[in-house]
C-alpha cells in the first residue's frame, strides 16, 4: 500500500505572481496553500486590492483573505533594471502568472515569448477578461461585466424582476479556480514532457462554462432560459418554502424523495396526483405543488420542518447567513478558517483551499505580506545579489 504523503503537493514549486486584485491572487492563494512558494511581484504603489474591498483599521481585509502564504517583492517594471530582475527571477521559476490586459505583459518585457524563450520549462499563465484573442480581447473587464455578458445575470433573480448579480465575484473566482487547475495540469504534463506551457484563461470563458443547465435548456427550447428565482429551473419541489417563522430549502429531484416528502407531510396522495407524476410535470405545476407543501410548512417553525424532513432523508435546510456558516460547528470541525495574529488588525480568520490531502499538513497560514517586505531576501536567495546591490536598488526605488 502506498504511504500517505506528508508534504504539501506543490512544495518545491516556485511561482512568480504578477497578478492583482482578485482572479489571479485567488489562484495563487490556492497554490500557496498547497505548498507553492509564491512571490507576489507588486508595482511601487502595491496591488490595487490593498486600497479596495472591506476595510478595518485602514487596511484591506479583502487583500488579507487572498494573499495569505505569499511573499512580496516591490518591483518597478517600467525601469529596465526592474524588468531585468523580473526576467532573471522567471528563469528560476516554475510558473509565471499575470492578469494584465492582452499585450501589456509583452510591452513590459515579461510576455510569454520572452520568458519561455529563456526558460523552456516555464509554465506561463495569463488571466484576462476575454482571452488573448477574439473580437472582445481588448475590452476592459470587471466581474460585473463578465456576469452581464456571459448569460449568468440573465438567469439570476426573480422571474418578474430584473437580472441580478450573483452575491460574490463569481467570474473572478471561477477564473482563479480554472487557472489553478490548468497550472496543476501543466505541471503534471511537464513531468513527462520536460517542457512548459502557455495558458490562456479568460473570465468570460470560465464563467460561461458554469452554465450547463442553462445551455441544455437553450438547446432544448431554442429560447433564452428564464430566471427561476429561488426554484430550480428544471426540478420541483426544489427551492425555497415558507415555514411559520422563516423560509427553508427543500430539494427533491427523484420519485423516491418525492414519496418520502409526501409521506412526511401527511400527503401520500400527492404521489397519485397526475399533475405530479414526474419531475417534469412537478416543475410544470410548481405553483400548485408549492401551495400543497406550504399548507404543511407554514404550520411549523423552520427548525421543526428541518428536523422532521431530515429524519426521512429529504434534503432540507434553513437559510443561514455568512456569519452563521463561518462559525458553525461543521465549519470549525472541517478547519475552514484559521486564526492568525496580525500586528495591525489583531486576530484574523483566514480561509484555506478546501481539499484535504491525506497525510499532508493543513492550517498555520501566514498573513498577507506588507508591500515589498520580502524583496531583499528574495533577491538574495534566488539571484545571489549582495546586500550592497539590494540597497542600491532600494535607493533608486526599483524595489
Amino acid at each position: 500500500m502506498t504511504e500517505p504523503a506528508t508534504r504539501k503537493p506543490f512544495e518545491g514549486v516556485t511561482i512568480l505572481d504578477f497578478t492583482r486584485v482578485l482572479a489571479g491572487p485567488y489562484c495563487t492563494a490556492l497554490l500557496a496553500d498547497q505548498g507553492a512558494r509564491v512571490i507576489k511581484v507588486e508595482p511601487p504603489g502595491g496591488d490595487d486590492q490593498r486600497a479596495m474591498g472591506a476595510f478595518r483599521d485602514g487596511l484591506s481585509l479583502s487583500f488579507e483573505m487572498i494573499n495569505r502564504n505569499k511573499r512580496s517583492l516591490r518591483l518597478d517594471l517600467r525601469n529596465p533594471e526592474g524588468r531585468a530582475i523580473a526576467g532573471a527571477l522567471a528563469e528560476r521559476a516554475d510558473v509565471v502568472i499575470e492578469n494584465f490586459r492582452p499585450g501589456v505583459a509583452d510591452r513590459l518585457g515579461i510576455g510569454p515569448a520572452a520568458l519561455t524563450g529563456a526558460n523552456p520549462r516555464l509554465i506561463y499563465c495569463s488571466i484576462s477578461g476575454f482571452g488573448q484573442d477574439g473580437p472582445m480581447a481588448a475590452m476592459p473587464a470587471y466581474d460585473v461585466v463578465i456576469q452581464a455578458l456571459s448569460g449568468m445575470m440573465s438567469i439570476t433573480g426573480m422571474p418578474e424582476g430584473p437580472p441580478m448579480l450573483v452575491g460574490e465575484s463569481i467570474a473572478d473566482i471561477t477564473a482563479g479556480l480554472y487557472a489553478a487547475q490548468a497550472i496543476s495540469a501543466a505541471l503534471y504534463r511537464r513531468e513527462a514532457s520536460g517542457t512548459g506551457a502557455v495558458l490562456d484563461v479568460a473570465m468570460f470563458d470560465t464563467l460561461f462554462s458554469l452554465l450547463p443547465t442553462a445551455l441544455a435548456m437553450w438547446q432544448r427550447q431554442g429560447e433564452t432560459p428564464p430566471r427561476s428565482g429561488n426554484r430550480h429551473p428544471l426540478s420541483a419541489p426544489f427551492g425555497l418554502f415558507q415555514a411559520a417563522d422563516a423560509p427553508v430549502i427543500i430539494a427533491v429531484a427523484n420519485p423516491a424523495l418525492f414519496a418520502a416528502l409526501a409521506e412526511a407531510i401527511g400527503r401520500g396522495d400527492l404521489c397519485d396526483d397526475p399533475r405530479f407524476a414526474t419531475d417534469r410535470l412537478r416543475r410544470a405545476n410548481a405553483d400548485a405543488l408549492q401551495a400543497e407543501i406550504e399548507r404543511w410548512t407554514r404550520r411549523l417553525s423552520a427548525d421543526a420542518v428541518v428536523e422532521r424532513l431530515a429524519a426521512t432523508g429529504v434534503p432540507v435546510s434553513r437559510v443561514r447567513d455568512v456569519a452563521h456558516a463561518a462559525t458553525s460547528d461543521h465549519a470549525q470541525a472541517r478547519g475552514l478558517l484559521h486564526a492568525v495574529s496580525h500586528p495591525a488588525l489583531g486576530p484574523l480568520r483566514l480561509p484555506e483551499q478546501p481539499v484535504r490531502f491525506a497525510g499532508a499538513p493543513r492550517g498555520a497560514p501566514r498573513r498577507a505580506p506588507d508591500l515589498g517586505a520580502d524583496g531583499g531576501a528574495i533577491l538574495s536567495e534566488m539571484l545571489d545579489l549582495p546586500e550592497a546591490e539590494i540597497a542600491r536598488l532600494r535607493e533608486r526605488n526599483i524595489i
